[in-house]
Formats: structure tokens, sequence, C-alpha cells
């Protein structure tokens, strides 16, 4: 009471200013989980646009290369035409003429717009079109001269290779160009789940800090005796319900998952999340290729011998971790009063779906605390950022070796 008169101040005013401090934080936050959810959208977009340019390219660039192909099959039947029986050499002339033309340009609008790595099949493809262009030449001096066995060995011996062989060397710079959009379209794919990941950990975290926790009373308590600040005794801070540690611990956590380089470091990450979580044991589950069924790809708390016993879990099976698998909603395993302990299971989503899921056992009746479950989305955001561009086999390959 003494320092409420002091400043002029009522116990109700500084509630007052309290609830506005709590007011203006909340908005704050607000505003934060706003900002990383619109800048993520916005990425998404931006990153779809750019995987549609990226198939309308790949498309064009298909259509070129038939338009290739089909032109040096042609220029090479045409050719074999000059020495037919019964046929005119000066039409078949002109239509491997027009034929060998049109092949160039393709060749010239598919080096315009391929990767670095398709060009060098389109490169040996023009050097084979210019050496056809040259047997041709020689083959219709062999007919103007009279020598129509000549121009047939020419023809038949080296014109027919390469025109197929030029074909050969399009095929060649058209699968180059499909493996260079599909890594790309795959990096484009990492990005958007890096950035999913991302608002999901933002915004698990504000809903963290939203989460009402019990004021301590000594105001109240000194308000209620008529006790002044400097007389009141000292009452125990209420322990919140998500402690500052771990907060930090979960944004330090944070970090590292984004500088993970193997498994093994992956591994550590998550014995350290499995303790500020206080899971006694956390298992990754992983979708088979076919998505049929889940595999322990990555663990932590449990020995390689129980995890080598663990057979498939059906993509159909009655338990938590295929529910999560299903639906890709997050599955809480009550503790029970025998002793058994609860479990979170937190699917793992990616760009392309729910690719397996993070299981916790969680000692002490956690399970039922929303900052645990909160805790065990976040990794499993985080997760999906990585294991979404890994091969499954090489984690399970992992899995066997422990």
């Amino acid at each position: 009471m003494i320092l409420w008169r002091r400043f002029g101040l009522s116990p109700a005013s500084t509630g007052g200013c309290k609830k506005m401090r709590s007011r203006a934080l909340r908005l704050t936050f607000g505003a934060v989980a706003c900002i990383a959810i619109g800048a993520a959208a916005f990425l998404l977009i931006r990153s779809e646009e750019e995987i549609g340019v990226l198939v309308s390219s790949v498309r064009a660039f298909d259509q070129h290369a038939r338009e290739a192909t089909d032109a040096f099959a042609d220029a090479r039947v045409a050719q074999q035409a000059y020495v037919a029986a019964g046929q005119g050499a000066g039409f078949w002339m002109n239509r491997v003429s027009a034929t060998t033309e049109a092949a160039t340009a393709a060749l010239t609008s598919l080096h315009q717009s391929a990767a670095a790595g398709t060009r060098t099949a389109l490169d040996a493809a023009a050097a084979t079109s210019g050496e056809f262009v040259n047997v041709d030449k020689r083959a219709r001096e062999y007919l103007k001269s009279g020598q129509a066995l000549m121009a047939a060995d020419v023809i038949f011996a080296e014109g027919s290779d390469l025109a197929v062989t030029a074909g050969r060397q399009v095929e060649t710079a058209r699968l180059a160009e499909h493996q260079a959009s599909d890594r790309e379209m795959a990096a484009i794919r990492k990005r958007q789940a890096i950035a999913l990941g991302s608002a999901a950990a933002v915004a698990a975290v504000v809903v963290l800090l939203l989460i009402p926790v019990p004021r301590s009373a000594d105001v109240e308590d000194t308000a209620d005796t008529g006790l002044s600040i400097a007389q009141a005794p000292h009452a125990a801070p209420a322990t919140p319900f998500a402690p500052p540690a771990m907060f930090k611990a979960a944004a330090e956590l944070a970090t590292d998952f984004g500088r993970v380089r193997d498994l093994d470091e992956l591994t550590k990450i998550l014995g350290r999340a499995g303790d500020v979580m206080g899971a006694s044991g956390l298992i990754v589950w992983m979708g088979s290729t076919a998505g049929a069924e889940l595999r322990p790809v990555l663990f932590h708390g449990y020995s390689p011998e129980m995890i080598a016993r663990i057979p498939p879990v059906p993509r159909s099976a009655n338990n938590a971790a295929a529910a999560a698998y299903r639906s890709g909603v997050l599955q809480i395993v009550p503790s029970r009063p025998s002793g058994s302990s609860g479990a979170v299971v937190a699917p793992i989503l990616s760009a392309d779906g729910c690719i397996g899921a993070l299981s916790a056992e969680i000692r002490s009746g956690g399970e039922t605390s929303e900052g645990i479950q909160a805790l065990a989305s976040i990794f499993a955001a985080h997760l999906a950022g990585i294991l979404s561009s890994a091969p499954a086999e090489s984690a399970e390959q992992k899995a066997a070796a422990n």
C-alpha cells in the first residue's frame, strides 16, 4: 500500500496496466504468427508458379525433341530413296534438304532452353547433323556423275548410321533435361517443406506463449492484508505450464535441425528432443515406397535389438502410429493406472502429404500436456523438411546398421 500511495496508484489501476500489457503482448504474438504464415503462403504461391513454368518448359522441350527426332528419321528415309528404283532423285533431294533444315531449327530451339548438362548431348547431335549433311553432298555428287553404287554405299553405310545416331543423341538430351528438371523441382519442394515447417514452428511457439499462466498471488494477498510491499512475505512463484528453459531448448533444436548433415547428427538431435519433451523413448516411422506400411528408421531410448524385432506396421493397423499416418492428425495414447507410459504420435507432413510419424513415449502422464503435444508437432515439422528429400531406403539401412 505504501508504494501504491507514493505513486498515486491503486491496486485496480495496476491490474488494468497488467491487462493492457498482456493484451499488447497477445496482439504482438498474433501479428508475428500472421506474418510467418503469410510469408510461408507467399513462398508457396511463388514456388508453385516456378513449378508451373518448369513443367511448361519441359513440355516445350519434349515437343522440339520429337520434332528433331522425326526430322532425322524422315531425312534418313528420303536419302535412301535416292537410289530406289523408280523414284525421282530430285524430289527426294528437296525432301532431305527440308527435313535437315527442320532438324537444325529444332536443335537450335532445344539449345536455347536447355540446362547446362543437356547442352553437351545437343552439341553432339548438331555435330552429327553436320556430318549427315556432308555425307548427303557426297551422295548427290556420286549420283550426278552416274555412280549410283557408290552413292548407295555412302547412303546406307554412313548416312543411315548418322541419322540414327543424331536421333539417339536428341533422346539423350531429352532425358538429361528431365533429370535436371526433376532436381530443380525437388529443390523447390524442399523449400516449400522448410517454409511450412518454419511457419508451423512459429505458430506453435506463439500458441505456447499465449497459454494462460497462473499469476503469483503476492500482490493480491498484500492488498487484502493491508501490508506494505516492503513488509509482504515473499511468495514462491507459480510454476509455469511451459518453462522458459523449454522454449530456449526448443529454439536451439530448431536451429540445429536446419543444420543436419547426416543421420548420425539427426539421431543425436532426436535424443535431445526426447530430453526436452521428457520422453523415455522416440521412434521416427517412415512410410514405405508404396505407402502401405510404416517402418522404424530412427530411434532414441531403445536398444537396436528391440527395434529389430518390431515388424512393419500396416497403414490400416489399429494403433496410434498408423492412425497418425492415415489421418495426418496428432494422436495421444493415455497412460494407464497399471503403470504403462502414455505416448504422443505426431504425423510427419511434407508438401506431398504424410510421409511418416514421430512417436514419443512420455513419462508421468505428460502426454496430456499441450506444451508436450506442441513440441512433438514442431519436431515432426522439422523432420519433414529433412526426411522428405532423403530416400527412405538409406534411412532404413542406417537403422538396421545401428
